[in-house]
């Protein structure tokens, strides 16, 4: 199984999101018994890409994919892919991902599965999908033929992509035809945050465990207490218990504190690809099958109310 990951870059680095989609491919490989090849449309990302457990890097350059356009992309990925002809095309799901890999997959006449947050071997390769806003998983299958995928933001860990050295190979894209209908604006600004919690060292989180406003005080006195400052899943912005700006997750900030303490999140994906970078993750919730007990290095399954308050006490009695 040949396994194509194509690698966003953004400003000269590498996308995050590309990165996790690589990992996914590796391990994709690891139990078919493929291989997986990079490509990159900008040559200073290449000698990173090279550092990595891949086959080899393929380098298309030409002066119409310095800047993204999805009408150049798509040519140049399709003529990639007909030279190449991998079994799997995989994205990570960025926004540009959403433009073209839907136009690559009419174009080459082959199905695209998108938005996956993993995979699993059983008779055939299946790909998970997050459907209902997070409430059930969906299978996807393709039996037979070539096929596109593109993993959501938080499907991977980065820190477990394996290291390796490969080669560079230069490949031959001919853009010459492509009618140069979509003029690129000033790139998208996201608005300064009020509240940096990038900066924080350590990050209590409440969710819709907390159950109402009020019990917020609660987490922000642990917070205060553990130096760090507080943030929330979605539900409880959108309840409007805590300022958007403390709002973590896809539609919020991404953190990686070296203490990240989750009370009462269940761990939808769209909150924990704002935080799975956490160095240490620690998760209160009385479900034990909250899905965020899957990526917590400590877990506890009780009541918030009972444990937070004692946690308090016990920390300020040991200050």
């Amino acid at each position: 199984m040949k396994i194509l990951v194509y690698i966003q870059q953004d400003e000269g680095k590498i996308n995050s999101v590309s990165l996790e989609a690589l990992k996914g491919s590796q391990e994709i490989a690891a139990q078919t018994g493929g291989t997986v090849s990079a490509l990159s449309f900008n040559s200073d990302i290449t000698s990173q890409l090279a550092g990595y457990n891949v086959s080899e890097v393929l380098l298309a350059e030409d002066d119409n994919l310095n800047i993204f356009n999805p009408l150049f992309y798509l040519k140049a990925m399709e003529d990639i892919a007909k030279a190449e002809s991998p079994d799997i095309i995989v994205f990570g799901h960025s926004y540009e991902a959403r433009d073209w890999a839907p136009r690559l997959s009419a174009r080459l006449d082959i199905p695209l599965i998108s938005d996956c947050i993993g995979f699993k071997m059983e008779d055939k390769l299946t790909f998970i999908r997050s459907i209902y806003q997070g409430k059930m998983n969906s299978d996807s299958v393709v039996n037979k033929g070539a096929f596109i995928v593109s993993f959501q933001s938080g499907a991977f860990r980065v820190d477990g992509l394996q290291s390796g050295s490969a080669e560079i190979r230069n490949v031959t894209v001919d853009l010459s035809g492509v009618s140069d209908s979509i003029s690129p604006e000033e790139k998208f600004q996201e608005a300064e945050q009020a509240v940096d919690l990038t900066q924080a060292d350590v990050i209590v989180s409440v969710g819709r465990g907390i159950g109402k406003e009020e019990n917020i005080e609660m987490a922000r006195e642990l917070s205060k207490t553990l130096g760090g400052e507080i943030a929330a899943s979605r539900p409880v912005v959108d309840a409007g218990w805590l300022e958007s700006s403390r709002q973590v997750g896809s539609s919020g900030q991404t953190v990686s504190p070296k203490l990240y303490l989750a009370l009462g999140i269940s761990g939808a994906i769209q909150h924990v690809v704002g935080m799975k970078g956490s160095k240490n993750i620690v998760v209160i919730n009385k479900d034990a099958n909250a899905p965020l007990f899957e990526i917590a290095d400590y877990g506890v399954v009780g009541d918030i109310f009972e444990i937070v308050p004692k946690l308090i006490s016990g920390i300020q009695g040991s200050q």
